[in-house]
């Protein structure tokens, strides 16, 4: 019923477009020919919306993939070199809780770990709205920071790397079946925010997916059971994105941007010295305006993301 709803919204969606715009075209018509500058000023601003809505109507069709409309799991881990690159994993953390917010998304923290000196050692939130996989599968991949070190007294420039990783929430229409002795269960002592309560008893839970390889690990709650369940439910996604990447693979192996998470593999470069400069490396989309990406605005990199997905989709068909 829910993917009945969403196909008639679509559809209603088309057939409201293409109604006004030919309405607008006629307005637009008789106002040239009664010389009425007004009106056809008015008819021309409203195509211009149409157009945007349009755009926007066009960007909502590329998200359907099998789970692109789940709630999305989005886990971030600096790469080498210590403070630096764990800042840069609390930056990418920032960036994306903020745009999550001004999608109108909620955001969950599931587990997080604090750097030694600044930053994050690795942060996992829940993204809950409509598509937030959908759009959010494009980030998976390694983002490469060049800046002036805050931390370096001597001023210099470096380069530090985080990765992203995206992975859809299951819901009860997808059956992953995963066999209890694959998995190895390790208790530990939550670390972080949390205040007294949480640090007291081994509440946070490690689950290891031996067969696979597969880590996740939960530390939300103060109840051992309750981050036992978000660790499985955590598992069965990370394992269900496995699949999907195994058939977009087989697909389009050599398009496939989302393949081999690598430190090699980078696909955003973030430079704040010694110009100001963001570029998707698979899009080649870029822009000055880095603190504007840095504070949410990557609508513009996702929409060129799903396009060429969409395109190497339809060629290696």
């Amino acid at each position: 019923m829910r993917e009945r709803n969403k196909l008639e919204s679509a559809m209603n969606e088309v057939s409201a477009v293409e109604s006004e715009l030919e309405e607008n075209l006629e307005v637009a018509e008789l106002a040239e020919m009664d010389g009425d500058e007004d009106l056809f000023e008015e008819a021309l601003a409203a195509l211009k919306a149409l157009r945007a809505r349009a755009g926007k109507a066009e960007l909502q069709a590329l998200l359907s993939g099998e789970a692109d409309g789940n709630d999305a799991y989005l886990e971030i881990h600096p790469g080498a070199g210590g403070t630096e690159a764990q800042d840069w994993a609390s930056m990418l953390a920032r960036m994306y809780t903020r745009w999550a917010e001004k999608a109108g998304y909620k955001v969950e923290t599931i587990e997080a770990q604090a750097g030694d000196e600044a930053g994050l050692k690795s942060v996992t939130y829940l993204i809950k709205g409509e598509n937030a996989y959908g759009w959010l599968k494009t980030e998976a991949g390694v983002h490469r920071l060049v800046r002036i070190s805050p931390y370096d007294s001597s001023g210099r420039r470096h380069t530090s790397f985080a990765s992203a990783w995206v992975y859809p929430l299951i819901d009860d229409t997808i059956d992953i079946e995963i066999e209890e002795k694959d998995v190895r269960t390790d208790t530990y002592r939550a670390s972080g925010a949390g205040g007294q309560h949480v640090n007291k008893t081994d509440s946070a839970v490690r689950l290891t997916h031996e067969p696979t390889g597969i880590v996740v690990q939960c530390q939300s709650d103060r109840s051992q059971h309750k981050n036992r369940s978000n660790a499985w439910d955590m598992l069965r996604a990370r394992l269900y994105e496995l699949e999907l990447q195994k058939r977009e693979e087989a697909a389009q192996s050599e398009a496939d941007s989302k393949t081999d998470i690598g430190w090699g593999h980078q696909i955003r470069s973030y430079v704040l010295q010694p110009y100001q400069m963001v570029k998707d490396l698979r899009t080649n989309v870029e822009t000055s305006d880095t603190q504007g990406v840095l504070d949410g605005d990557l609508d513009d990199f996702m929409a060129a993301s799903l396009a060429a997905r969409v395109e190497d989709a339809a060629d290696a068909g």
